[in-house]
């Protein structure tokens, strides 16, 4: 689905290809965010649909936030529903795959153990949170963390 109904369009950016392969690194948040902000200088069907894409479907709401505004900036919001901060797992099986790795470690594992075998096995998990809860993610992933004690 595509947006643009007005004729009159810029051309692509000439790193159009980067900032595609950028929009779609599910492990890499900053990058995602950095492409929202340059593909929103084009006024271009291909530019547009992925800013659509992002604002609809990034687990990162930052990133959701970003392209909604970037389409706001080009006045192609008509008819475009705000995104929403999502609530629960942000990706599918998030608490099943946090606790897998945490009874994959040692009894006495530390904190900062289960922070890097997380980091090291599912980046896109890692990232998604990190980008998502922000000053506060050390703070959830402890808390997570110790809860997952409990079980």
């Amino acid at each position: 689905m595509t947006i643009l109904t007005n004729k009159q369009t810029i051309g692509l950016p000439e790193n159009y290809e980067e900032l595609k392969k950028a929009a779609g690194r599910k492990s890499d948040w900053r990058e995602r965010l950095d492409a929202v902000e340059e593909l929103g200088q084009s006024k271009n069907t291909q530019t547009i649909d992925i800013l659509v894409r992002l604002m609809n479907d990034d687990a990162v709401y930052k990133v959701q936030e970003a392209a909604y505004r970037q389409l706001k900036r080009l006045g192609l919001t008509d008819g475009l529903k705000a995104p929403t901060r999502k609530q629960g797992d942000l990706i599918k099986g998030t608490s099943k795959t946090l606790l897998r790795i945490k009874k994959s470690l040692p009894k006495d594992h530390t904190y900062n153990d289960f922070k890097e075998k997380l980091k090291n096995m599912r980046l896109d998990i890692y990232d998604t949170y990190e980008g998502e809860k922000g000053a506060d993610f050390d703070k959830w992933l402890e808390s997570t963390w110790e809860s997952l004690n409990k079980k």
